[in-house]
Parts: C-alpha cells; sequence; structure tokens
C-alpha cells in the first residue's frame, strides 16, 4: 500500500536584519557539516561540533 507523501509548505516576512540565527539545541550530540549554498554554488562550507 503505497502512501502519498505530505508536502508542506509556508511563508514568513522578509527579515529587517540580514543575520541568520541556527539554533542547535535540538540536534543530536556528534559533528556536523554547514554548507551555504546560492543558486546551486556553495558559497562556504564549514564543520561544527556539538
Amino acid at each position: 500500500m503505497n502512501k502519498k507523501g505530505k508536502v508542506y509548505s509556508g511563508m514568513i516576512e522578509s527579515f529587517q536584519q540580514k543575520e541568520i540565527y541556527l539554533n542547535v539545541n535540538h540536534l543530536n550530540d556528534g559533528q556536523y557539516v554547514l554548507k551555504i549554498v546560492h543558486h546551486n554554488r556553495v558559497l562556504k562550507h564549514t564543520t561544527f561540533k556539538k
């Protein structure tokens, strides 16, 4: 029996500031890779450990 996938979408208002906050409180312990992408091109690649 195949289930139909759910699609979620939402809209947020434009930010007044040019800042992005990443809340890592709910991530499991370990090492993570953060990639910032613009037009399918990686602008910044960094790793961090929680």
